[in-house]
């Protein structure tokens, strides 16, 4: 149901976004902290949605399909207000968009396999992934102005983030060369088509 509290948490996730944008388009040290924060919380919540589902039997298909809705929707928003306000520099932009694009084919891969009925599971290396992205891509919301804010000026947060999202990207780039393999893998073989859709 909706309001089971792990669809509540991934509401909220997609609740974050708007505030997390605003938040980042001020431009302020503070702002920008506030940003990070908020971002952060919402990543928290992508743990604890699919924990306490599990844990709690409040597994749903409702929440199968909020959840990787709302992960995306998180990144995407992110990942285009750090280059819409010169976050990243023009070599971050290369994993940035690395990233976006591997989102794009796991979302169609799983579309695809979806109407074979074909579930295609999280491997571990793609939560290590997320985790990575998901402290790159709030690092560097934050940036170098919330270091001054939180008056330690010296620290490169800007320099952090941008390794980090190197490091996701080449996560990305493995583990969404895995899920395309499995797709194929899939595609490949003999299967029963769906059944019509009755009107």
């Amino acid at each position: 149901m909706m309001t089971d509290l792990p669809n509540v948490l991934t509401l909220s996730r997609i609740a974050a976004i708007p505030v997390m944008v605003v938040l980042a388009s001020i431009r302020s040290p503070a702002t920008d902290f506030a940003a990070c924060v908020v971002f952060g919380l919402a990543g928290i919540t992508d743990y604890f949605d699919g924990k306490l589902a599990r844990d709690y039997g409040q597994t749903s298909d409702l929440g199968r399909m909020l959840d990787p809705i709302a992960d995306k929707l998180l990144v995407a928003a992110a990942l285009m207000m750090l280059v819409g306000t010169d976050r990243l520099s023009a070599v971050g932009l290369y994993p940035a968009i690395v990233i976006m694009l591997r989102e794009l084919l796991v979302s169609g891969l799983r579309e695809y396999l979806a109407g074979m009925r074909i579930g295609l599971p999280v491997t571990v290396l793609a939560k290590w992934k997320t985790g990575v992205q998901m402290g790159a891509l709030g690092t560097l919301l934050a940036g170098n102005p919330s270091a001054e804010f939180l008056g330690i000026p010296w620290l490169p947060v800007a320099i952090i983030g941008e390794a980090m999202l190197f490091t996701a990207a080449a996560l990305t780039l493995i583990t969404g060369w895995d899920y395309l393999l499995a797709g194929l893998r899939h595609a490949s073989q003999p299967h029963r088509a769906p059944d019509p859709v009755r009107e």
